[in-house]
């Protein structure tokens, strides 16, 4: 079983930048597709950004342009740097596969929350 660990959230203003980890064990880490996930307050897990072993990103149109997913495969660690955000990016971050359902395992999560 994969153990995740999520860091980096915080407290920032809008506008701001923060930088999110995600260390990752086991060998399978480094092949396999990742995805950072976000459940804002009241609402449901939603997908943010994937990344293929090889380093191909995807982003949902909601935070294109202003957030970066990248990967370490040596230290299994998933970045997501985010730029310019925003109130309505306020939510709990996760990491995890690409696909992952709910009854999968997940890590604590990393707070993020964004002031007007």
């Amino acid at each position: 079983q994969v153990h995740l660990v999520e860091f980096g959230g915080g407290l920032v203003q809008a506008g701001g930048s923060l930088r999110l980890s995600c260390v990752g064990s086991g060998s399978i880490f480094r092949i396999s597709a990742m995805a950072w996930y976000r459940q804002p307050p009241g609402k449901q897990r939603e997908l943010v950004a994937t990344i293929a072993g090889g380093g191909t990103a995807t982003y949902v149109e909601a935070v294109k342009g202003r957030f970066t997913i990248s990967r370490d495969n040596a230290k299994n660690t998933v970045y997501l740097q985010m730029n310019s955000l925003k109130p309505e990016d306020t939510a709990v971050y996760y990491c995890n596969f690409v696909n992952a359902r709910s009854t999968d395992s997940w890590g604590q999560g990393t707070q993020v929350t964004v002031s007007p």
